[in-house]
């Protein structure tokens, strides 16, 4: 049990006195970024599907097109 409170107490120490925190103004600007870099990557994941996927819709996709031309 002791070494659980040890390890606690290292813990809450390297926290409280080692680890560097950003400030209020870093932490905005980098959830920025991953906001942004989080939508243009899920837009190009949408991009891809879209042209190289099959759709239920008209447009069937490069592979749609591909697989039907195969039959």
């Amino acid at each position: 049990m002791s070494k659980i409170k040890a390890y606690i107490e290292d813990t809450y120490y390297e926290m409280l006195h080692k680890v560097t925190w950003p400030t209020w103004k870093e932490l905005q600007s980098y959830s920025i970024i991953v906001l942004v870099a989080s939508v243009i990557f899920s837009l190009s994941i949408f991009a891809m599907d879209f042209v190289f996927g099959i759709n239920s819709g008209t447009w069937k996709g490069v592979l749609g097109y591909w697989y039907e031309f195969l039959k």
